[in-house]
């Protein structure tokens, strides 16, 4: 009798990822006789392990996909939108937009949606210049670097979104609401990909027992919290669970038709700006 081959999936160590495959990694929910061997990484770190084929599904920022495509399909389930909110470029001191082509930015990763949507912001803007004066910064360093004077703004994404002002920062702008004023649509952030050699009857297996999981936290939210709280970093309860509510949603059970336009029009916008290669058709599972 030959041992099951682990299927690979890559999340991050967040509490929405953490919230969105507990039923999964708690065995809440049957699996069809699949083994599911989680991986947590960094966001930027899945994102460079996706361009190498290395894991069956993978979580992955939007921004990545177009370098990816030939071998992952995108899954309906498990993406993070922002809806009117999402990534932040915050600062210490106060600071006109105008000012942005001379300051010095902290991003955090150059394969993130938030830094594709501050690309689009520039251009759209008509700030008259590319970011060519950035760093990139581990996502949860950015506040010391701006505190140790390192940038003069930052680009925060995850829990950061939540607690930039008790920290004594400054909005400069929400690129989820700003998205969502000039297309009526979500910011598509993170989403799970999967290999396409894995076969269309796998993939759609596959999608329906993460689907599953979400579900599952969806309607056992107290019951799930206890698990999150090592992925929580400076959230408390309450915190924890508000943010928790921002990017886990119906969105997340299955993004529909209003999910596909938005990372159709995220991405063809890009690919408008030379900041992506074009995708003819994007394919979905």
């Amino acid at each position: 009798m030959t041992s099951k081959s682990p299927i690979t999936l890559g999340h991050s160590p967040d509490p929405d990822d953490a919230f969105m495959f507990y039923a999964l990694a708690k065995g809440k929910i049957p699996v069809g006789g699949l083994e599911f061997n989680h991986i947590l990484q960094d966001i930027q770190t899945l994102n460079e392990r996706a361009r190498r084929c290395e894991l069956d599904i993978t979580a992955i920022s939007f921004h990545a996909y177009p370098y990816v495509a030939k071998d992952y399909a995108l899954l309906p389930c498990g993406a993070s939108m922002g809806d009117g909110y999402g990534p932040m470029l915050i600062s210490l001191k106060p600071h006109e937009i105008g000012e942005l082509p001379k300051l010095r930015i902290a991003i955090p990763g150059k394969l993130t949606s938030a830094f594709l949507a501050l690309q689009l912001f520039f251009q759209i803007s008509n700030l008259k210049s590319q970011i060519s004066n950035f760093i990139v910064v581990p996502f949860d360093q950015i506040f010391d670097v701006l505190r140790k004077g390192g940038a003069d703004v930052g680009l925060i994404i995850h829990e950061g979104q939540l607690t930039y002002a008790r920290d004594g920062f400054r909005l400069m702008v929400d690129f989820g609401a700003w998205w969502k004023k000039k297309t009526g649509l979500p910011l598509p952030l993170g989403g799970n990909v999967i290999l396409k050699s894995l076969g269309e009857k796998k993939m759609k297996t596959i999608s329906t027992i993460l689907s599953a999981s979400i579900r599952y936290g969806l309607d056992h939210m107290d019951e799930a919290m206890p698990h999150l709280k090592a992925y929580a970093r400076d959230l408390d309860d309450s915190l924890t669970r508000r943010f928790v509510k921002m990017y886990v949603n119906d969105y997340t059970v299955d993004y529909g038709e209003t999910g596909r336009r938005a990372i159709t029009e995220f991405l063809k916008a890009g690919a408008a700006e030379g900041f992506v290669p074009p995708i003819p058709n994007l394919e979905f599972v």
